[in-house]
């Protein structure tokens, strides 16, 4: 399992004080920035290839309030991907301090190439790094 551990702000929380739909997301997408970065796939790395990811769907469940100020924690596992991690889908649980779910955020989407415009491959030095994403215990491969 990968996880980041953060310290909410005031940004991210509306006037009834608690953290607004669309910062859950933000953390989400933090939180695989930062993985890619730590297996030194950086976003500089997949620009330099003119690739980047696209989403095609993302939900987002609430479950516990967080409030203003409060330490969370979000994982990421990878819940579904094709073999040649075209197609692929992340799951992020999101805990508040006292360690419950707060919410669960899912993305599924692709790999777009920057200069074409259209859905694209990636080279196999990446997608080897890429299988090595933590798997939830429901992962499937997408058959297309």
């Amino acid at each position: 399992m990968f996880q980041v551990k953060f310290k909410t702000i005031w940004a991210n929380f509306d006037p009834n004080r608690h953290m607004r739909h669309s910062a859950y997301s933000d953390y989400a997408a933090e939180v695989r920035a930062r993985y890619f970065e730590k297996h030194n796939l950086s976003l500089d790395d997949f620009a330099r290839l003119h690739i980047g990811p696209v989403l095609f769907e993302e939900q987002t469940r609430f479950f516990k309030e967080i409030k203003i100020g409060a330490d969370i924690t979000v994982d990421m596992w990878l819940s579904a991907a094709t073999e040649n991690f075209d197609r692929w889908e992340f799951i992020h649980h999101i805990y508040n301090k006292q360690g419950d779910v707060s919410a669960i955020v899912k993305v599924k989407g692709a790999w777009i190439d920057l200069q074409k415009r259209k859905l694209t491959g990636l080279p196999e030095s990446i997608l080897q790094k890429l299988k090595q994403i933590p798997k939830s215990d429901d992962f499937k491969t997408i058959i297309r």
